[in-house]
């Protein structure tokens, strides 16, 4: 028998995602592992557990399902322990979210378990078809927008009638990685005026191939490229201010504004203050998907829907979650494309290398081994 697999329902508040599909399901069985799945995990994503067992996988409760298991799928990784049963040194291959969830880490060590956190994968070429960050983040863009224009209380694209006509919205992005790229390109689509804006100068153009107009600090240096691991860095305090006062004039004409600045291993920066919403016009909306960090918005609550000023601001939890279906059909791809990239078919298992081994392996051996947190 091949390596044991075993797919787990979430437990997470709100988490409706899956780590496996039965088209995954189908492409590991035919790397050689044997599949378990937990009862009821696709629920939340539309997937029947009869789908599972037709694509080859056997169906059963989580003890059955993690008893002996060498590789644990999950979404978000569960507390180490409930995972008893486990082979020794089973791996555990999910997010592990450790900005919130740092204490894990410790645990999963004393368990013997081997973590490897897909959210740390690096941002190199051929890791991309791996990295579920820009996966989901490509989802929770889109999502923004949508949840945007439903709270908003006029439409998007401007509008020629008999009765006179209607303005286009103005949407504001800030922050230029996949989720604002993919914000700005869904709020073009629904006819929206479009403007963006970001610390590295390297995303001008990517705007304005979207039609959206860029909105940057001139005469102060900014970020140049990419930041770490395609991330933004840390900017100067003097170009801190030099955005702030730019920002504050441009948000004050928007009728959308949406954030999704997140520096890696820190809170998140804050981009929008409270004096910035009061200076907006009551109906304007706010979408911040860097809440669950600390937020970009000043008032903006992780998990709540809030009135300030007049503007109501969305501060959902897991953005990409609320695609269900489409959010796990991609995570699942995401991880089977890790698993088959090291497939070593003597070893009958994934073996991996030292350059995405390293950087997104947590613990191994019983202690903590990864540089980013031992150092």
């Amino acid at each position: 028998m091949g390596v044991r697999i075993a797919a787990l329902r979430e437990t997470a508040s709100g988490e409706a995602r899956v780590a496996a599909t039965p088209e995954t399901v189908r492409k590991l069985i035919a790397l050689g592992a044997t599949l378990a799945v937990e009862r009821g995990a696709g629920a939340g994503a539309g997937i029947a557990d009869a789908d599972y067992e037709q694509a080859g996988a056997h169906v059963g409760a989580r003890a059955e399902v993690l008893a002996g298991a060498e590789i644990i799928l999950a979404v978000q990784a569960p507390d180490a322990d409930t995972l008893s049963g486990t082979a020794p040194g089973a791996w555990v291959v999910a997010a592990f979210d450790l900005f919130r969830r740092g204490e894990a880490v410790a645990a999963y060590a004393a368990a013997g378990l081997e973590a490897l956190a897909m959210d740390w994968m690096p941002r190199i070429t051929r890791a991309q078809s791996m990295d579920i960050l820009s996966s989901q983040s490509n989802l929770a863009g889109y999502k923004a927008v949508l949840e945007a224009a439903n709270a908003y209380g006029r439409a998007f694209p401007m509008m020629m009638t008999a009765a006179g006509t209607i303005p286009a919205a103005r949407v504001f992005v800030m922050g230029v990685g996949v989720a604002g790229l993919q914000a700005i390109a869904t709020a073009r689509r629904l006819g929206a005026q479009v403007s963006a804006t970001d610390v590295r100068s390297a995303t001008r153009e990517q705007i304005q191939s979207l039609g959206a107009k860029p909105v940057f600090v001139e005469g102060v240096e900014g970020i140049e490229g990419e930041g770490a691991g395609g991330y933004a860095g840390e900017t100067s305090e003097e170009y801190r201010r030099a955005q702030a006062e730019l920002v504050a004039g441009h948000i004050a004409k928007q009728d959308i504004v949406i954030t999704t600045a997140l520096i890696p291993g820190r809170p998140a920066p804050r981009l929008v203050t409270d004096a910035q919403v009061a200076t907006m016009r009551p109906g304007s909306v706010i979408v911040d998907l860097a809440v669950e960090a600390g937020g970009n918005v000043e008032g903006a609550v992780a998990g709540e829907v809030v009135q300030r000023h007049g503007v109501t601001i969305i501060g959902h939890r897991n953005m990409a979650g609320r695609l269900a279906a489409d959010a796990s059909a991609l995570f699942a791809r995401n991880l089977h494309n890790f698993l088959a990239a090291f497939w070593d078919k003597e070893a009958g298992r994934p073996v991996l290398d030292a350059e995405i081994g390293d950087a997104i392996r947590l613990t191994q051996g019983g202690v903590v081994v990864n540089p980013r947190l031992t150092s």
